[in-house]
């Protein structure tokens, strides 16, 4: 196998050959399954479909390795076949679910997507994460968890800057709307007695 130096000097043209590629998808392997991984348990909430999607995503990869045209950009280059791939698998099963996941609160006053990254997640914010759109929930996944840079995210998601900005923003905007409505939707169990739905992260 390559080194990470040898497989990944860049930026520069990448090539064709299918020994040399086989080597740089096995050294993107090591250097990114994980992470790979994560982000799909994230987006499917199944770990072992996830643990699936990733080889699947690298066998891709292999596959379609003459796509890479900047092997400095590779990590992003996988994120986008990873995202089409579980974006893919949600419309094939119709699957418009979100892992939780649980992590310290670093602070206070944090906007509710940063809450959703980065937090132990309610019951009302679960759901409000379910009902977002496939492609927004990715695009925060990405941004937030996966601290993809701008040119990164539109790299992953396939889209242009601006789009995938644009993208971002509207996740972000959609997440702070269906948060608002469980939220009133709670007060409204409350102020008639009944009991609101929570996660045993909020006993």
């Amino acid at each position: 196998m390559l080194t990470r130096n040898a497989a990944l000097r860049g930026p520069q043209a990448v090539t064709r050959d299918r020994a040399t590629a086989r080597a740089v998808v096995e050294e993107l392997f090591r250097l990114h399954s994980g992470e790979i991984y994560a982000y799909l348990a994230r987006m499917l909430r199944d770990d072992e479909l996830a643990a699936d999607l990733a080889q699947e995503t690298f066998v891709k990869a292999y596959r379609a390795f003459d796509t890479l045209e900047d092997s400095a950009r590779a990590r992003a280059w996988l994120y986008q076949i990873a995202s089409r791939t579980a974006l893919d698998e949600l419309r094939r099963r119709r699957i418009v679910r979100f892992i939780p996941w649980t992590g310290e609160s670093r602070g206070a006053d944090r906007s509710a997507e940063e809450t959703a990254m980065h937090g132990r997640l309610s019951a009302e914010m679960e759901r409000a994460l379910d009902s977002i759109p496939a492609r927004q929930r990715s695009a925060l996944i990405l941004a937030e968890v996966h601290d993809l840079t701008g040119v990164e995210l539109a790299a992953a998601l396939g889209v242009s800057h601006v789009a995938a900005r644009a993208l971002l923003t509207r996740g972000r905007e959609s997440l702070r709307q269906a948060l608002a409505v469980e939220r009133a939707r709670a007060a409204e169990h409350e102020a008639s007695g009944q009991p609101s739905e929570r996660g045993e992260d909020e006993r």
